[in-house]
């Protein structure tokens, strides 16, 4: 470290479990944030001030209002703008602490470019809000032995789990399916700022004990902001687990890809149907049906009933419905099958 950085990070070399080598190993971390949402955005903000030396932000969404009452990092320019969440973050970012490099990838993580953009990473944080890209990054974790950490956050309750491969169990392990039944989501139940910022706290302090070598035992950790409750779960590997056990990893090869419900966006994102779009040529072919507005990243058209945006890789977002099916229809009727 030169002068700057050890006065800059003093107080956190001050404290003894990290010290200065520790400080040094977490300068030279590179760590992948999946997702800029609440979570994401708090926990690229936090690494950020840490002093993590490169943050790999990947994110699908742009800022929208409702998003601006718990997500870190983002103002009401940003929403006004529609500006993509990697982006809005990276510029917020680079404010704060202009030694870390931040590359920005306004993209969706999927089984075709997964391993691209995080087999490379020393720690993987989970900024997701659908089981399906959590099972995509656990099989990553296993395959190339990264670790990375689950948490979710929903009304006033949330949850975390460390994955550290050859250490403990992997999601499959505590979570062989997704669970099953009715759950509340930041739609139908609400989300309150305090539980993410709770949950990303503790992800961010659990990542950077990962980066500096501490040992520790995973656990399943329950937090509930508005009552006041925490709980420890102690979670075993399971030999026979499909993933880290039977190796065989369902989700990085494609077998389990689906069209997901967004939470909290009354949405479903399509990305069966990439491929490289004009956005500037189809905003003009949009025009006659609807409000269209484009910029470098993506296009959106506001219908009657829905808003349709689309991304320069042929992902789309259709917004006011959760059904696959119309989500489907909307997208083959204005963009093409």
């Amino acid at each position: 470290m030169n002068p700057g950085e050890v006065e800059r990070y003093s107080r956190q070399i001050l404290f003894p479990p990290i010290g200065e080598i520790g400080q040094e190993r977490i300068i030279g971390a590179t760590v992948a944030i999946a997702g800029c949402g609440a979570l994401g955005s708090f926990q690229a903000e936090a690494l950020a001030r840490s002093g993590v030396g490169r943050l790999r932000l990947i994110d699908r969404d742009y800022v929208d209002a409702s998003n601006l009452q718990r997500q870190w990092l983002y103002s009401e320019a940003d929403a006004e703008n529609e500006t993509p969440k990697a982006v809005a973050a990276a510029n917020r970012l680079a404010q704060i602490n202009r030694n870390v490099l931040v590359e920005i990838l306004v993209t969706d993580l999927t089984p075709s470019n997964a391993e691209e953009l995080l087999s490379d990473c020393d720690l993987i944080l989970d900024g997701t809000d659908n089981f399906e890209t959590r099972y995509l990054l656990n099989d990553i974790s296993a395959k190339h032995r990264i670790p990375w950490i689950y948490g979710a956050a929903v009304a006033g309750h949330g949850l975390v789990l460390p994955v550290l491969p050859g250490r403990g169990p992997c999601l499959a392990c505590v979570y062989p399916a997704p669970p099953a039944g009715s759950h509340d989501t930041c739609e139908t139940g609400g989300v309150l700022s305090a539980i993410t910022a709770s949950v990303a706290a503790r992800q961010t302090a659990l990542a950077l004990r990962i980066l500096i070598g501490d040992e520790f035992e995973p656990a399943l950790e329950s937090i509930d902001v508005w009552n006041g409750k925490s709980k420890r779960v102690a979670v075993q590997r399971d030999e026979l687990c499909r993933v880290c056990g039977l190796r065989k990893f369902d989700y990085l090869e494609g077998l389990k890809q689906k069209p997901v419900s967004l939470c909290g966006r009354n949405a479903v994102q399509l990305h069966e149907n990439a491929r490289p779009l004009d956005l500037v040529a189809l905003a003009q072919r949009l025009r006659s049906v609807g409000a269209v507005r484009v910029n470098d990243f993506a296009l959106r058209l506001h219908l009657p009933k829905y808003e349709l945006t689309v991304f320069m890789d042929g992902r789309a977002i259709v917004k006011g419905t959760t059904d696959v099916g119309v989500a489907r229809s909307v997208y083959a009727q204005y963009i093409g099958a």
